[in-house]
């Protein structure tokens, strides 16, 4: 699976400033996906975080996570046109600052579903080298 960022927004309903996955590279319907996420000095949230350096905030790096996994959920023909909520995030650990200029590259394994409730192991490095690991939890919405 391959998916510029057209092709992505047509999957998942994040715009911007929250659409933060720039393209995927890789992956297999409702088992993983690999994404990029090319980080900019001009990012909004980069104004408050931290104006004196530049330092991408965690909870960014978890929710570019979990939309490479929720890309994965969502290509599967029975969950077109859903959105996918997070459920929880277990044993998130932070390695390395995410700044700009850097590519952030993500993984997201879905290791169990049961039902509309599924779980990823996922992360997130920079020139191989981990800035984030963390197990998410997902919810697809039945009702949308």
């Amino acid at each position: 699976m391959q998916l510029n960022s057209n092709q992505i927004a047509e999957i998942l309903p994040h715009r911007y400033p929250f659409a933060l996955v720039d393209r995927v590279t890789d992956g297999e319907s409702g088992q993983w996906a690999r994404g990029i996420k090319c980080v900019s000095a001009g990012e909004p949230f980069f104004c408050g975080h931290f104006p004196q350096e530049h330092v991408m905030p965690g909870v960014l790096i978890l929710e570019a996570m979990a939309q490479v996994g929720a890309v994965a959920l969502l290509s599967l023909p029975e969950n077109r046109g859903r959105i996918v909520l997070f459920g929880g995030v277990k044993n998130a650990r932070f390695k390395r600052k995410v700044i700009p200029g850097d590519v952030l590259e993500m993984e997201c394994r879905l290791t169990a579903r049961r039902g509309s409730v599924g779980i990823g192991s996922c992360t997130a490095s920079v020139s191989r080298e981990i800035a984030c690991t963390a197990e998410l939890i997902f919810a697809v919405e039945q009702d949308v």
